[in-house]
């Protein structure tokens, strides 16, 4: 639900914007057209010619779009129902309100999540009055007096609502990525069902969007200010306001966050978000995506039937301000615990201007992660610790945004100085004339792999419609591309990069602009599991075709054949495109070689006896062809991918690196001052501390893989012409090989002319075991400078057992993850105690380990207490619903049944089975044993494997905050040094005296 699409959204808008595709075609910006036609029931729709997505786009009567493509490879569909109403739209009065009201459409209507709404009616209006009045308010003591007013009339209003009827019928269906997001211009909501379902999708929605009822107002709002407490936690998105904050004094980009203020979240109007919802969720401003196995005759007349009734009503968007030029550098500045960077980013016109075209091949140019300028000349070289850029375009306006993170020792300014030293050499030209078609190849290059994504493609649709976008400009994207000179592209950079920028300083200190929000005491609201309005009983009768599951013979599935030099290779045909992936597999890693990871890494840099660094970067851009070597704990893997007509080239010039790379001693200095640098920053990161250091310290305690490292001295020790000794040496190993592509014959031709081996195949070093800890007792805290604080509650449980598999994938589904499963349900939706909570019972991915339970909550410190409480409850005694066990176990079968391994996909799943020990599609089983599992099946399983278990618990927290002796509790509470924990070497201005 989640407001902050934010970068995770950021940079996926960003592919979307480069538009970028795969295909070899000619150019066919000369046909490329909108077409219009008629189906057979009468409906008119668009679509374009040459569009490899194969898009119709239909406007029923009332102005709903619908876009419907569609795609045969697994029976799901992706769906997305975007409107037109984001954060830009909020009144002045109360920013938040779209994203609030996102939150509350879940919440049902007048059919929806009631038992009687004529009685609710009137406690809900009795509600709404007294938010008006409260928001009116201006006496602190006055207005907590009407909340708890507020608190006692929901708690009568729970006692007829019922909770999580949208998200338990929506569940029922196998839906998958239940969610939604808000941001600047849009409010998306999503789910990924079961091809066979969608009329019970449709059903559901229509009487979703109906209407609006804003039940259980109070226990969700204080979540969102959950929400709002881990934004405060996120430097990036503090950097990330900072920099919106100055490039738009005027405008609702920089001046009104998704999340709102911490007063109007307070002080929320119910009458005003009815009268947003009223005005702006409506056909004409909303839009129905569905991309999957369709039909399009008959899937447009149910649309028609579900929406076609809504009524049309005029939309007038609010005219936004207009930005005055830039004419000298802003200055932002935000602090937070995480290490420093430095971000510039200059304002451009928004989508579907000629400048969003020019910006992206200026972009492409910069920073393609192979051979633009900020590639090869700032982390190619090491010249900082990272950098690179990225266009974002909007409605209204867009920005390119540039970001580096100094090296030690670096100033922010000095690391701005370079970006800027490259966006210079843009501007004079310095880049050679080949790098314009290359960074088309690529654009295509990743286009078709976007393509062959329900869920990509449905986003670049609703992308389309929020952006009042013709699909044919998207289509022709990449030829008007094409037609940009390099003249012109530097003419435009000596226009647009000029004083007119925006530097935002991210320091490491204290923010002291963090809001403290007081803990409420909001009464915990009833759930009524046990009932059901009579819209969710009418639509669980409804019956729909079964899906029935396909499962793999991977015996089958994946063929096999050999090298001339003996070399197994394992292929399965790419069926949809002429990309391939070829992956040379050493079954050994980290913990066979402290050394093999770093002399991987240390390759990226390196360049051979006939080529620079920077040469070899740009050989493989030409050809679109991609390298990596990588080593996990117990694997290694040599990769290439890209377009098939290239492959033996390809090969040709990765085998060229792997065996003729240089050392050079400069390069190892600057590599291992770069590591040193990873490891400092590292530990700024609370996510990090959390899920690595600490829940390895819960696991292994002081053994582990996570703490066997080199120091940087003894990395300062290693001879760099050892490592690369060690990465020509790997070839001498036993390893196998995987390929996925077309013309497999072609493939192994290229692989016995150019991987040549020399004798006979070594054995792998013995690999190091970490032995795991048995948990309990034990409390590791950090302290760490953060609004909310987070915890997670570990247990080891038996030794990894696949008959525990289909309980275990029940259990979490029922108990532990998803907007309707129990522990959702208690923490968040009854009690209002975490904006995040979830449990699991974590099954082993390797046959002779734990498998684990765990269970997180992340709150403000001063619900901890409560929320530890509620958490534990829960995992001591399960809650026994019948009715929701019966959903999640008809959820369970239905993904299942919706599940289809295709692609590659077909053997990394097959290794990952193989490493649990078992050499089947083990789904079957599952299914069967999920058919035929009752309530008191899961109870046992719930009594013998979770309940009762001791816990180790892991502690992230402002210290001044969190109440220690409450901690104290659960457990012998040890303050955990970072350093310690990741085994990292202390600096001497990190020593406490």
């Amino acid at each position: 639900m989640k407001i902050f699409k934010s970068m995770l959204l950021l940079l996926f808008v960003l592919l979307l914007s480069n538009c970028k595709d795969s295909s070899t075609k000619a150019d066919t910006s000369d046909v490329i057209k909108t077409e219009q036609h008629t189906d057979s029931a009468g409906f008119n729709y668009e679509t374009v010619s040459n569009d490899p997505t194969g898009l119709r786009l239909y406007t029923l009567d009332n102005g709903m779009k619908v876009y419907l493509a569609k795609n045969e490879e697994e029976p799901k569909i992706q769906t997305y129902i975007a409107v037109r109403a984001g954060s830009n739209y909020d009144p002045k009065e109360t920013t938040g309100l779209a994203h609030y009201l996102e939150h509350m459409v879940f919440k049902g209507t007048d059919e929806i999540g009631t038992q009687d709404f004529a009685k609710e009616k009137v406690l809900l209006d009795q509600i709404s009055d007294l938010y008006e009045e409260h928001k009116k308010e201006s006496d602190p003591e006055k207005k907590k007096a009407i909340y708890k007013k507020i608190d006692e009339v929901s708690l009568e209003a729970s006692k007829i609502a019922i909770s999580n009827e949208y998200d338990k019928m929506i569940s029922s269906l196998g839906a998958q990525g239940t969610n939604a997001h808000t941001w600047f211009e849009e409010t998306v909501y999503k789910n990924k069902i079961p091809v066979n379902e969608l009329d019970k999708w449709l059903k559901v929605e229509s009487e979703r969007f109906s209407q609006l009822v804003l039940r259980l107002f109070h226990t969700e709002l204080e979540a969102v200010y959950e929400e709002f407490n881990r934004t405060q936690d996120n430097d990036f998105r503090k950097s990330y306001y900072a920099t919106l904050e100055g490039l738009f004094p005027n405008h609702p980009y920089g001046q009104q966050r998704t999340i709102g203020t911490s007063d109007h979240l307070k002080n929320p109007s119910m009458v005003s978000i009815h009268n947003y919802f009223n005005k702006y969720y409506v056909p004409n401003n909303m839009a129905v995506v569905l991309v999957g196995d369709i039909d399009f005759d008959e899937t447009i007349n149910k649309v028609n039937d579900a929406f076609g009734a809504y009524e049309k009503k005029e939309v007038a968007h609010p005219v936004l301000p207009k930005e005055q030029p830039i004419t000298s550098p802003v200055v932002k500045e935000v602090f937070g615990p995480t290490s420093e960077n430095v971000a510039v980013a200059y304002r451009s016109e928004g989508i579907g201007s000629e400048e969003e075209k020019l910006l992206t091949m200026a972009d492409m140019i910069l920073t393609n992660g192979k051979a633009g300028l900020i590639d090869l000349n700032l982390n190619q070289k090491q010249m900082v610790q990272n950098a690179g850029c990225s266009p974002l375009f909007q409605n209204d306006y867009g920005f390119h945004r540039f970001s580096g993170t100094p090296k030690n020792g670096q100033t922010l300014d000095e690391v701005k100085d370079l970006i800027l030293g490259e966006i210079e050499k843009l501007k004079k030209g310095e880049f050679e004339d080949w790098m314009m078609s290359a960074v088309i190849n690529d654009l295509k290059l990743s286009q078709t792999r976007e393509y062959e994504n329900n869920t990509a493609l449905a986003s670049a649709y609703y992308n389309a419609f929020i952006h009042h976008q013709n699909w044919e400009d998207r289509v022709k994207f990449l030829d008007d591309l094409k037609k940009i000179t390099k003249q012109e592209l530097v003419d435009f950079a000596n226009k647009f990069y000029q004083d007119n920028y925006v530097v935002t300083y991210k320091r490491k200190g204290e923010d002291k602009n963090v809001t403290k929000v007081e803990n409420p005491g909001i009464t915990p609201v009833e759930l009524n599991r046990d009932k059901q309005s009579k819209f969710v009983s009418d639509f669980y009768e409804i019956e729909t075709s079964p899906l029935q599951p396909k499962f793999i013979d991977y015996k089958t599935a994946i063929k096999q054949t050999n090298t001339e030099n003996g070399l197994e290779v394992s292929y399965i045909k790419n069926p949809n495109n002429d990309l391939f992936s070829l992956n040379i597999i050493f079954d050994m890693g980290k913990d066979n070689d402290r050394k093999a990871s770093l002399a991987a890494g240390y390759l990226d840099y390196l360049g051979t006896d006939k080529y620079s660094p920077d040469e070899l970067k740009k050989e493989f851009y030409k050809l679109g062809i991609n390298y990596n070597v990588s080593a996990g704990s117990d694997i290694t893997y040599v990769g290439l991918s890209g377009l098939k007509e290239n492959l033996d080239a390809g090969l040709a010039l990765l085998e060229h690196l792997w065996g003729n790379a240089v050392a050079d001693q400069e390069t190892y200095n600057k590599y291992v001052d770069k590591i040193a640098k990873a490891r400092d920053d590292n530990k700024t990161q609370k996510g990090n501390i959390l899920w690595n250091g600490l829940m390895n310290y819960g696991i292994y305690g002081d053994n582990s893989a996570l703490r066997n490292i080199y120091t940087i001295a003894e990395l300062q020790e290693i001879d760099p012409n050892e490592l690369v000794t060690k990465v020509k040496e790997l070839k001498g190993f036993k390893h196998r090989i995987f390929y996925y592509g077309k013309d497999v014959d072609a493939a192994i031709a290229s692989l016995n002319k150019n991987h040549v081996l020399n004798g006979d195949l070594a054995d792998y070093p013995e690999e190091t075991t970490y032995l795991e800890k048995e948990t309990g007792g034990n409390v590791y805290f950090v302290d760490y400078d953060m609004v909310q604080s987070e915890m997670v509650f570990l247990a080891k449980g038996s030794q990894f057992d696949p008959s525990k598999l289909a309980a275990s994938r029940l259990f979490n589904s029922y108990f532990g993850s998803g907007l309707s499963s129990i522990v959702f349900q208690e923490i968040r939706e009854s009690k209002s105690l975490a904006y995040s909570a979830f449990s699991a019972y974590s099954n082993a991915s390797e046959k002779d380990k734990s498998n684990y339970i765990y269970a997180y909550i992340g709150t403000q410190a001063n619900k901890m207490p409560e929320a530890v409480d509620a958490m534990m409850d829960l995992m001591t005694n399960m809650p026994e619903a019948e009715k929701q066990f019966n959903a999640a176990k008809e959820a369970t079968l239905k993904k299942i049944a919706a599940e289809r391994i295709t692609k590659s996909n077909i053997f990394w799943s097959y290794e990952g089975l193989k490493k649990r020990g078992i050499d089947n599609d083990n789904r079957e089983e599952m299914y069967n044993t999920i058919k035929n599992m009752t309530l008191e099946d899961l109870k046992k399983f719930f009594n013998e494997n979770i309940s009762g278990e001791t816990y180790n618990v892991l502690v992230i927290g402002n210290k001044k905050d969190v109440d220690m002796k409450a901690l104290s509790k659960l457990g012998k509470v040890q303050e955990m040094d970072v350093d310690f924990l990741f085994n990292y070497e202390k600096k001497k201005e990190d020593i406490k005296l």
